[in-house]
């Protein structure tokens, strides 16, 4: 009580498998509850998919990790696969997505994207203020890394898509969204970001 939710984050953060214990109060409870927690590595799934209706894929990007790309190309193959190649259209859920790794954006972008297509650029007046990220493997790939973007199904580029976003989708997510609305690649819906 009377602390900032960052100082009460940093008073339970600690090493994984070490135990913290929390006393909580609660409007109707007589009596403060008491609970013991054992601290671990969450680990977000940063990519969630499945076939709306057949024909229909969703896929859904809660933020941009290091292996998002991986994860997004694996679901793209597996619902083309159980949908025998004959997708109609794509859903990419972009809400509430706060961003996360650029390298991660530009691999979302590239899973869509025509091969070298500018995602992003920033610019300066100085020379290390400049930067070009195209949807090219040089970009998006950890070093020595299989290009995993290089194996999809070539209707992935062409199936009709819509972009969801809202309030709460920001950074790596405005710029996927904005990537693929510059190419007319997809329409964007719902509110601003």
């Amino acid at each position: 009580k009377g602390m900032t939710l960052n100082d009460a984050v940093k008073q339970m953060r600690g090493k994984p498998n070490t135990k913290v214990t929390l006393t909580l109060t609660r409007k109707g409870e007589p009596k403060p509850i008491i609970v013991t927690l054992t601290r671990a590595v969450i680990k977000i799934q940063s990519v969630k998919s499945k076939l709306l209706e057949p024909g229909y894929a969703y896929f859904r990007v809660t933020q941009f990790q290091d292996r998002t790309g991986e994860t997004l190309a694996a679901s793209i193959q597996t619902l083309f696969k159980q949908n025998q190649g004959k997708m109609r259209g794509i859903v990419l859920d972009l809400r509430n997505d706060p961003g996360g790794l650029l390298s991660g954006a530009v691999a979302v972008s590239a899973a869509f994207l025509p091969q070298d297509a500018l995602v992003v650029y920033t610019d300066g007046r100085t020379e290390d203020a400049k930067m070009r990220l195209t949807a090219n493997p040089q970009y998006y790939l950890r070093r020595g890394g299989d290009d995993y973007l290089s194996k999809l199904p070539p209707e992935i580029k062409a199936v009709p898509m819509v972009v969801l976003v809202n309030g709460g989708s920001a950074s790596a997510s405005e710029i996927v969204a904005g990537a693929l609305q510059d190419y007319k690649r997809a329409v964007i819906m719902g509110t601003q970001t």
